[in-house]
């Protein structure tokens, strides 16, 4: 039907549209995106394990259901890759670490049975910044993730394999965590959607964790269709995780197409100041964007989101936390472990008990403060990150104020309190800069609201058009 470039192209929703109609064949997309993975690795690193041939076995499977019009839904046969943090049964799943090199579980994340029970092909794990902790991707045991935009240039963290997978099409849906932006980053300075549900709606058994209070597991794709219907596979309750939610998953797609006339979107004062001069044309240009679908476009103050308070309670929690799983390796295998992740841990130490709880109050504040916000409002909206993908190794941004900045802080400022009010938020591309990188807004709604999210989302990207992959 078509050659390998239109293949690869393609998003989920239009995939599943040819499947269908048996326009084309999951083995001829699997050799399609496992000819690329082939192709693109040496320039981007995105991958830690490729499972080529599992990959293959199941797409014949599937070929041999959709023959049989046994079809699963919409990711049956979808080229899927998994953040190298979620278990795989009997596929090495390291957490972008020296500790974990060897590690071969012994069952599968939820996450990924959920996929593959939906019809999903595993083409690999992807690479990560160690533990998923840190923003860059650089890892020291894996190499680094190189951005497809930019291949000088960091694709974000922790997720930086996911979103590098996505935009250099060696992977067509991929799953990513988010502890302080580990989904958004990734999605906001590579081009493609990264939506971090709210906390509780995605299981995270199975998955390697950084901080058990803080952890999200969400879907990174190209599109925000894909979006939706990877969440719809994936949501829900889960028995074997404690902390996920009853509340009923609903179809994530049924109101997408709904449009946002009548709706209020609100501009977070604190979150759209001090942003590189690119970051604040597009997000001006997508405010506008947003009037003229007919919503309501409002400035807002929630003071307490920006404070030092804020930031510094969730980075106790997150520290203490991942602290409490490393403390074994720590204390006996220490010089394993990347310099700025070690680090991390080791300031775990320093968090007493009283702090952390107090930690907690803070938190629940934010989350009153937000809420009450969004009372009056559908969604909250900001731009993802103050700046554009830095350069690999660049530590510090220089602001149009004259100010510098470390580059995690730019990258993390505006993604991360809603790691801590545990709300839903999308990264979404707005543009790309000058020099050829991608800029994203960020969309939050209520708990449990992702579907508003989503419509708010789908209505700007699709007004904003389409969105040009990197020439890689």
């Amino acid at each position: 039907m078509a050659n390998n470039h239109q293949l690869l192209d393609l998003d989920v929703a239009a995939l599943g549209e040819l499947y269908r109609r048996r326009e084309v064949s999951p083995v001829e997309v699997t050799a399609a995106y496992l000819d690329r993975i082939e192709q693109t690795e040496p320039k981007i690193n995105a991958y830690i394990t490729v499972t080529a041939d599992l990959a293959r076995a199941a797409a014949q499977a599937a070929e041999r259901e959709m023959a049989a019009d046994a079809y699963r839904g919409p990711f049956h046969g979808v080229p899927t890759a998994l953040k190298d943090l979620c278990y795989t049964r009997d596929i090495r799943t390291t957490g972008g670490s020296k500790i974990l090199a060897d590690f071969i579980p012994g069952h599968d994340a939820t996450v990924w049975t959920r996929l593959r029970e939906a019809g999903a092909i595993l083409l690999g794990k992807l690479n990560l910044h160690e533990f998923a902790a840190g923003g860059s991707s650089n890892n020291p045991h894996w190499g680094p993730v190189h951005n497809p935009y930019d291949l000088d240039r960091i694709p974000g963290g922790s997720s930086g394999g996911s979103a590098a997978a996505l935009m250099a099409r060696s992977a067509l849906a991929a799953i990513g965590t988010d502890t302080g932006g580990s989904i958004r980053i990734p999605a906001a300075v590579t081009g493609c959607v990264g939506l971090k549900p709210t906390y509780s709606r995605v299981s995270r058994y199975g998955v390697i964790p950084l901080s058990y209070s803080v952890d999200h597991v969400g879907p990174m794709t190209r599109t925000v269709r894909d979006a939706a219907l990877m969440l719809n596979v994936i949501a829900g309750p889960d028995p074997h995780d404690t902390t996920s939610s009853s509340i009923p998953v609903p179809d994530y797609t049924r109101e997408l197409e709904a449009g946002i006339k009548g709706m209020r979107v609100a501009v977070v004062r604190e979150l759209a100041t001090q942003l590189a001069t690119e970051v604040e044309k597009s997000f001006k240009s997508a405010l506008k964007t947003l009037e003229g679908l007919g919503a309501t476009v409002e400035e807002v103050s929630i003071p307490f989101l920006a404070t030092s308070a804020a930031s510094t309670a969730r980075t106790m929690i997150v520290r203490a936390e991942a602290l409490e799983y490393h403390e074994r390796w720590l204390r006996e295998r220490a010089s394993e472990y990347g310099p700025d992740v070690r680090a991390l841990l080791e300031q775990g130490m320093m968090v007493s008990a009283s702090n952390y709880v107090r930690a907690h109050r803070v938190r629940a504040l934010m989350l009153a403060e937000t809420e009450r916000t969004l009372e009056k409002y559908s969604v909250l909206i900001s731009p993802a990150c103050k700046i554009t993908a830095p350069k690999i190794g660049e530590d510090r941004v220089r602001m149009p104020s004259g100010e510098t900045l470390p580059v995690l802080a730019a990258l993390v400022a505006l993604v991360a309190p809603f790691n801590a009010t545990g709300q839903p938020a999308i990264a979404v591309p707005s543009g790309l800069s000058t020099d050829g990188l991608p800029i994203s807004i960020q969309f939050v709604g209520r708990s449990f609201d992702e579907a508003t999210v989503l419509r708010v989302a789908y209505a700007y990207e699709q007004a904003r058009g389409s969105f040009p992959f990197p020439k890689i």
